[in-house]
């Protein structure tokens, strides 16, 4: 049987991101590492409008079966675990029975369902895309100069796009409630909060600026853009290592990441951001005349 090479090309531009996140750690600068997520982001996501959201969903969860299956037997041995029908919701082929219960949960749902939960997953997905390059384009684009007007377009494109992808997202997630494979309530809720994350740190960036204060601005930008990249990649990443981790507790791996991508996401870009001022910090006070 042909490997998936959707999954496969997915993997070996993990192992580059992986150079490049090393590479960038070693001489502290992170834009070809960012550059490439967005990239790959851009590659995930196009898959649902050029190949339709069944094959890329099933597409998706090929991602996850490979560790999920490490130690499995050929019928799910574990809460966390299931099959579907016909094994359809995998890009293995036969080579992996087993798959994330949330895995199947989520290909049964928009496979079966009705064409308003995929149209709002797609637009979801499109609107959220947008945003997610503009952020880029104004992060290493700051608005002075010149760019001022350009900046200032772009950020009201982009709110507009998160404003509408959030709505397709929070309607998306008052369902989930009635799939137990996500969590149930824990996890409709979860995805609230992660949506009030986004939106927060977005809204507080807009505050900032209306104000007039750009040095707060530009916190509040980092930490939005820090919460987009938690709910995306730090999402999926985590959910890659935890899902195998703990396949013995229903759910608890999905929950884990609803809760905590986004806040997770802001706390790192906290991080890289304090340290990443510190030497100007450093430089501005050595300026400052004796006493």
């Amino acid at each position: 049987m042909a490997l998936p090479i959707g999954v496969m090309t997915v993997y070996a531009a993990l192992a580059v991101w992986g150079v490049l996140l090393a590479r960038g750690l070693k001489q502290r600068s992170f834009r070809a590492f960012l550059l490439f997520g967005v990239g790959l982001m851009l590659f995930l996501n196009i898959g649902y409008v050029v190949n339709g959201v069944p094959h890329a969903i099933a597409s998706f969860i090929g991602i996850y079966d490979v560790l999920m299956n490490i130690g499995l037997g050929t019928a799910p041995e574990a809460a966390a675990v299931a099959t579907c029908p016909e094994n359809s919701c995998t890009t293995w082929g036969d080579r992996f029975v087993n798959h994330p219960a949330w895995g199947t949960a989520f290909y049964d749902r928009f496979t079966n369902g009705p064409a308003l939960r995929s149209n709002l997953l797609i637009g979801h997905i499109v609107l959220n895309s947008v945003v997610f390059v503009l952020m880029h384009v104004q992060l290493f684009r700051p608005g002075y100069g010149p760019a001022k007007s350009t900046h200032r377009l772009l950020g009201r494109v982009s709110f507009i796009c998160l404003t509408l992808s959030l709505i397709c997202a929070v309607w998306l997630a008052s369902e989930h409630g009635a799939v137990p494979e996500y969590g149930g309530v824990l996890a409709q809720y979860g995805f609230y909060s992660m949506a009030a994350f986004v939106y927060g740190c977005a809204i507080m960036m807009i505050v900032a600026i209306r104000s007039g204060d750009v040095s707060r601005h530009r916190v509040w930008a980092i930490r939005f853009i820090g919460s987009m990249w938690g709910a995306f990649w730090l999402f999926r990443v985590v959910l890659f290592v935890v899902d195998p981790l703990l396949r013995n507790t229903e759910a608890l791996a999905i929950l884990i990441v609803i809760w905590g991508a986004a806040p997770g996401g802001i706390v790192i870009a906290e991080l890289a951001r304090r340290k990443w001022d510190r030497p100007a910090a450093r430089d501005a006070a050595s300026e400052l005349p004796a006493e």
